[in-house]
C-alpha cells in the first residue's frame, strides 16, 4: 500500500476507489510504526476520505548510500573524464576503448565492490521534501540529479542474515542524491575521503509516498524509472542487475551495528539515471522529476 503524511496525519492509498484515505489506527501520526504493518491489515484500517501525502513521511535517523548497479559507476566514471578531464586524458581514455572495447582499469569500481554491498554515510539533516526549492550550492558550478530508491528499515536488526535484513524492510520511496560534480571531480581525485563529502553531503531528497514492502519487494528487479528536467524526459533506467541483493544491503549495513527503525538506506543510482551518464547536466531554475513506477514522482526546483 502506498503510504505517507498529511498535517501530520498518516493517509493510505486506496487502490479500489483511487482516492486517499486517512488511517484510522492508534499510531496514525507514525509512519515507521505503521509500516510494520503489512498491507492487508493496513486496509482494514482505511477510514474517511483524505489529501495526498506532503512533505517528509518520516524523519530519517540515518542515510547510507549504496551504489548497487555496475554500469552506472562505470559509466558515470566515464562521464567524470569526459566532462571534467584534461584533453590527454580524455585521448588516453578513449584510445584504450578503441584498443580493448573495455574502459580502462581505474573507471571500473574496485574489488571490494563486488564482494560486499559498499555504502558511504550521508547527510540525513540535509533531506528535503517534495516540491522544496533546492539552493544553489555556493560551492559549485554543476549541480546533478541520481535517480535513486530508499529501503525504509521498520525494524531493529544488528549482524542479521540477508532474509532476517530483507524483512527489516518496512517501505521503498524515491531518493535524488543531488551532488555537485565538479567538487566530486575535484575531491575524487586529491581529497582525502574521495568524491563524496561536500559533493553529496549538501542536499538530498526523498518522495512523500513510501510503498510497504510486502507490495513492492516481490518485483523489486522489474520497477522502471525515468527522470524529466522541465517536463522533457531526459534518461529513463530500470532495477534489473542488480550488483547485490537488498537483504545483502541491509545486512551488510547491520555487520557488527545496529541499524534501527528509521534508517534509509539508499540503493545508488540506476544505471542511466544521471545527467553525469549523458554529459548534459541541468541550471539554475529548472524543475527535475524523479519516476518510479509503482512507487510515485519526486519533484524540485532549482533555485538562482
Amino acid at each position: 500500500m502506498k503510504l505517507g503524511l498529511n498535517a501530520g496525519r498518516a493517509v493510505g492509498f486506496d487502490e479500489d476507489v483511487g482516492l486517499w484515505r486517512l488511517i484510522d489506527h492508534p499510531h496514525s501520526d507514525d509512519l515507521l510504526a505503521l509500516l510494520s504493518l503489512e498491507s492487508a491489515a493496513l486496509a482494514k484500517c482505511l477510514g474517511e476520505r483524505g489529501d495526498a501525502p506532503r512533505g517528509l513521511p518520516f524523519k530519517p535517523g540515518s542515510l547510507r548510500s549504496f551504489a548497487l548497479w555496475e554500469r552506472h559507476m562505470t559509466t558515470a566514471a566515464r562521464g567524470m573524464v569526459s566532462c571534467f578531464g584534461s584533453p590527454l586524458l580524455k585521448s588516453i581514455a578513449a584510445g584504450y576503448e578503441r584498443l580493448t572495447g573495455k574502459p580502462i582499469p581505474h573507471m571500473r569500481p574496485r574489488p571490494n565492490y563486488y564482494r560486499f554491498p559498499q555504502y558511504y554515510m550521508s547527510n540525513h539533516r540535509s533531506l528535503m521534501e517534495d516540491g522544496e526549492e533546492l539552493p544553489w550550492p555556493s560551492f559549485s558550478d554543476v549541480v546533478d540529479f541520481e535517480l535513486e530508491i530508499g529501503l525504509v528499515i521498520a525494524k531493529q536488526v544488528r549482524d542479521c542474515t540477508p532474509s532476517e535484513g530483507l524483512s527489516a524492510i518496512g517501505g521503498l520511496c524515491i531518493v535524488n542524491d543531488w551532488s555537485a560534480r565538479d567538487v566530486q571531480w575535484d575531491d575524487t581525485r586529491r581529497g582525502t575521503f574521495g568524491g563524496v563529502v561536500k559533493a553529496k553531503t549538501f542536499a538530498g531528497a526523498i518522495g512523500a509516498i513510501v510503498v510497504t514492502a510486502d507490495e513492492i519487494l516481490p518485483r523489486f528487479n522489474q520497477l522502471t524509472g525515468k527522470v524529466r528536467v522541465n517536463g522533457d524526459i531526459w534518461c529513463e533506467g530500470n532495477t534489473e542487475n542488480a550488483q547485490h541483493g537488498l537483504g545483502e544491503v541491509v545486512s551488510y549495513a547491520a555487520m557488527g551495528e545496529t541499524v534501527y527503525p528509521g534508517d534509509l538506506l539508499s540503493t545508488g543510482t540506476l544505471a542511466g539515471c544521471s545527467g553525469l551518464e549523458m554529459g548534459c547536466f541541468p541550471a539554475r531554475g529548472d524543475e527535475v522529476q524523479l519516476e518510479i513506477n509503482g512507487i510515485g514522482t519526486l519533484t524540485n526546483r532549482i533555485g538562482d
